[in-house]
């Protein structure tokens, strides 16, 4: 059950405005929020802030003209607070500039200021597919006609040396049918039309295929215990949720059991959530008391 808490008046009072076994979340300005938290002590930072985006939206959100200027002191706090071998996973989505069918380049001049300024690595870049995103926007898209659904956010796979604690062992996808066939019926070794040396050991059976780093993941959250409680509450539920399986992912890719997960714009929580599920530790920082409110709900089944 949920352990409540004084909700704090001021970041100076650092006490959880709720809790579960393996973690808590804060209610305030997760920049100050951050200045408690010790170097090097967290091993995954998994966050999806507000996009920049063209229209102010109820969560909060900077111009895409501003949004590098905003962040970055946040950066520097996540690398400080990062452990060595720790990973940090940014979700961004995309915003054209105001007025016309032509898209902002944020995305990917924060990376570069991330990189050469903060001083992270790009480990790698993922992007998230969400086949079921309205198409949006209505002018360019369903009116005009002269631009296709935006469908994929980038995601920046962040890290303090090269090597950050990885292993995708743990995140293996069931193979295909042709793969299973493959392995039942064996395979020759020859190299294919495209050059690459297909050898003998690509029918080991590893137990699993290795994900890309395009994540299909739908977003069609309608009728979950979540949405249900806070509707049955009269809580309006955060509007811009990731889906529970995003997090798994990273979560499982990037930490151990018992390692300290971060999401410093946490929302309806489900980095938190996941992570309590998968045994991590974790801390959410939250500014809005309504998202973290409605958040309580994902935990009271467990």
């Amino acid at each position: 059950m949920t352990q409540e808490q004084q909700t704090p008046q001021n970041t100076s009072d650092f006490t959880p405005y709720y809790s579960q076994k393996n973690g808590a979340i804060y209610l305030g300005d997760s920049l100050k929020l951050l200045t408690f938290l010790e170097d090097s002590s967290i091993n995954l930072i998994l966050t999806s802030p507000p996009f920049a985006l063209t229209r102010k939206k109820e969560y909060g959100n900077e111009s895409a003209e501003k949004y590098i200027e905003w962040f970055l002191p946040f950066a520097y706090e996540f690398k400080r607070v990062l452990a060595d071998n720790g990973s940090f996973v940014l979700d961004l989505g995309g915003a054209y500039l105001p007025g016309s069918p032509v898209r902002s380049i944020y995305q990917y001049e924060l990376l570069v200021r991330l990189c050469k300024e903060v001083g992270f690595f790009l480990a790698q870049e993922f992007y998230h597919y969400n086949p079921a995103r309205l198409p949006t926007p209505a002018e360019w898209v369903t009116i005009r006609r002269i631009r296709v659904k935006d469908s994929v956010n980038v995601v920046w796979w962040l890290s303090k040396t090269p090597y950050p604690k990885a292993d995708n062992r743990k995140i293996l996808k069931p193979y295909s049918q042709s793969m299973k066939q493959l392995l039942k019926n064996g395979y020759k070794a020859k190299i294919r039309p495209s050059g690459h040396d297909i050898s003998d050991k690509f029918q080991k059976d590893n137990k699993g295929a290795i994900p890309p780093n395009l994540l299909e993941i739908a977003n069609t959250e309608s009728n979950s215990v979540y949405l249900r409680r806070c509707k049955a509450a009269g809580i309006k539920p955060h509007p811009a949720r990731f889906p529970q399986s995003f997090a798994e992912f990273f979560i499982k890719f990037l930490t151990d059991e018992g390692d300290l997960v971060l999401d410093s714009f946490a929302g309806s929580n489900t980095t938190g959530f996941v992570a309590e599920i998968l045994q991590r530790r974790w801390i959410s920082f939250e500014i809005n008391e309504d998202y973290i409110i409605g958040s309580r709900y994902r935990f009271e089944d467990l």
